[in-house]
C-alpha cells in the first residue's frame, strides 16, 4: 500500500508496508529517514493504523518534539487520546505536550481526567505549562478555549526593519505569521498588518504609518460558532482575541475554525436526527442505544398521544371508514413540509443569514410559501380523490385539510427554531423527528376536526 504526500510541490509516494517492516525490524535509521520526510498528517494516518507494539516503537524512535507534530494531526476519538498517552512514558508525554501548540495541547488535555492533567502539568516545561494552564481556565466552546498564545506582536513606534527582526526570531514558535499585531505599552491591541505589508514597505518606515488601526477582533468569551461566522465573512486566516479592556490575549487560526465548523455541523446534525451525540461511532451497541433512547422514548409517548387522538374520532371513522385511508397522506405531507421549513430556519440561524432579516418577514415568507404549497397540493388532491373514489365532497375535504395542514406545518417548522433561538436555546434541538411528530398531531386534529364538522355531507 502506498500513500501520497506533497513534498516541494511534487507528488511522492511512501511505501507504508516498507515502513512497517523497518519499524518492526527495529531499523531505526531507515525508518526515521523516510518517516520524517512525510507530511505530519500522513505520519498521523500511518501511526493510527499501527498496533500497540508498533506505536511503542514509534515512541522509541521519535523525539518528543518530532512526536508533537504527529500528535497535532492525529484525528482520534476523544477516548483514544487517553489510551495513546497511557502507552507513553509520562515524562515523554509531558515533553511532547510541551512542544505542541498550546491550543492543541489543551484540546488533548481536556479529554483527560483532572488528576492526569495536573500530573502532566507538574512535570511539563514551566513556560509551556503556564500557557496551557491559562487556556484551560476558559469556558469550553468559547473563543478563549480555542485560541493560541503563540503569535507575533510588535509596537507601533518601531521601524519595519526592527519588526522584521522580531518576526524572524518569533516565527519558529508562532502558529501563524501572516498577520502581525500591534500593541501599546499595556498590551492593548491598536493595529494589525500583514506579512506582505512588512515585505513591500521600506525598512525605515514606522509601523504606525502602515498599520491598519480598525482591527476586527473577538471577545475572549465569544461563542466559537460566532467566531467561525466572522472568519468566514471576513475571509481571515487568523483573528485576534481580546478581553473587555482590549488587551490582546491570543489569536484563533483558520485550522481551528475548520475544526469548530466540523464540530458544530456534527452537533447540529445529531440534534436534527434526535441523537445525543454523533461525534464518534459507538462500537458498543449498549452505548449507542443509550444515546439514542431518550429522544425515541419521548417520541414514543408523543406517538401514543397521536394514537389516542385518533381514537377520540372513532365515531367519525365508524361512520366514514374511508377517512382512514388518507391519514398517512395528511400526516406524511405535514411532516415533510415541516421538516423542510425547519431545515431552512436552522441553517439560516447557523450561518447567521437570518440575523440580517426581520423575523416577521421570515415568518411571513414561510407562511406565503406554505400557502402556495398548500393550495397547489390541496387542489391536486381534491381532483385525484374525486377521480379515484368518485366522491367530490370527500376530495374537497381532503384537499382543504391538506391546504390548512401544510400552512400550519410550514409555520411550525419555521417558528419553533426562531422562538428557541430567541430564548437562547439551540434551535437544532427542535429536531426533525420532534417536528414531524408535532405536525402529525396537528394534522390529525385538523383533518378529523373538519371531517367531524362536515359529517352530514359525507354520510348524506
Amino acid at each position: 500500500m502506498a500513500e501520497q504526500r506533497q513534498d516541494a510541490g511534487q507528488k511522492k509516494y511512501v511505501d507504508t508496508e516498507w515502513l512497517r517492516e523497518a519499524l518492526h525490524n527495529e531499523d531505526i535509521e531507515k525508518f526515521r529517514e523516510e518517516f520524517l520526510e512525510m507530511h505530519p498528517y500522513d505520519q498521523a494516518t500511518f501511526f493510527k493504523e499501527l498496533d500497540e507494539k508498533g506505536r511503542r516503537n514509534v515512541y522509541h524512535y521519535l523525539s518528543p518534539e518530532e512526536m508533537a507534530g504527529l500528535f497535532e494531526n492525529l484525528e482520534a476519538e476523544d477516548s483514544e487520546y487517553k489510551d495513546v498517552l497511557a502507552e507513553m512514558n509520562p515524562s515523554y508525554a509531558a515533553d511532547m505536550l510541551s512542544n505542541m501548540y498550546a491550543d492543541d495541547a489543551v484540546d488533548v488535555l481536556n479529554e483527560l481526567d483532572k488528576d492526569q492533567v495536573v500530573s502532566y502539568l507538574t512535570i511539563m516545561d514551566t513556560e509551556a505549562a503556564k500557557e496551557i494552564k491559562d487556556l484551560l481556565h476558559y469556558e469550553e466552546y468559547t473563543a478563549g478555549s480555542i485560541m493560541t498564545t503563540e503569535y507575533v506582536a510588535i509596537a507601533a513606534n518601531q521601524t519595519v526593519r526592527s519588526a522584521m527582526h522580531i518576526l524572524k526570531n518569533e516565527a519558529p514558535r508562532a502558529e501563524t505569521i501572516y498577520y502581525v499585531y500591534v500593541i501599546d505599552d499595556e498590551r492593548r491591541l491598536v493595529g494589525v498588518l500583514s506579512l506582505r505589508d512588512l515585505i513591500v514597505n521600506d525598512d525605515d518606515i514606522m509601523i504606525s504609518e502602515i498599520m491598519y488601526d480598525r482591527v476586527v477582533s473577538v471577545s475572549v468569551g465569544e461563542d466559537q460558532e460566532e467566531v467561525a461566522r466572522m472568519m468566514r465573512d471576513y475571509n481571515f486566516v487568523a483573528i485576534p482575541v481580546v478581553d473587555f479592556q482590549n488587551h490582546l490575549l491570543g489569536v484563533i487560526t483558520v485550522d481551528d475554525i475548520i475544526d469548530v465548523m466540523e464540530e458544530e455541523a456534527s452537533d447540529d446534525y445529531s440534534k436534527l436526527a434526535g441523537i445525543a451525540d454523533m461525534d464518534s461511532v459507538d462500537k458498543n451497541p449498549v452505548t449507542a442505544a443509550r444515546k439514542r433512547l431518550p429522544w425515541l422514548i419521548i417520541l414514543l409517548f408523543l406517538g401514543m398521544f397521536t394514537a389516542s387522538l385518533i381514537g377520540r374520532f372513532e365515531e367519525t371513522l365508524d361512520q366514514v371508514a374511508i377517512l382512514a385511508v388518507f391519514i398517512p397522506l395528511i400526516a406524511g405531507m405535514a411532516g415533510n413540509t415541516g421538516t423542510q421549513a425547519l431545515a431552512v430556519a436552522v441553517r439560516g440561524i447557523a450561518t447567521g443569514d437570518l440575523e440580517k432579516e426581520n423575523r416577521w418577514k421570515i415568518v411571513a415568507r414561510e407562511a406565503g410559501t406554505g400557502f402556495i404549497i398548500g393550495i397547489t397540493c390541496g387542489v391536486l388532491v381534491t381532483f385525484i380523490v374525486y377521480f379515484w373514489k368518485g366522491e367530490f365532497f370527500l376530495g374537497v375535504l381532503v384537499g382543504i385539510s391538506i391546504f390548512i395542514t401544510l400552512i400550519v406545518s410550514t409555520l411550525a417548522g419555521s417558528l419553533v427554531p426562531l422562538v428557541m433561538h430567541r430564548l437562547k436555546i439551540d434551535p437544532a434541538v427542535a429536531s426533525g423527528p420532534f417536528i414531524t411528530t408535532i405536525n402529525d398531531i396537528l394534522s390529525i386534529l385538523i383533518y378529523f376536526g373538519i371531517a367531524t364538522a362536515f359529517m352530514s355531507y359525507l354520510t348524506g
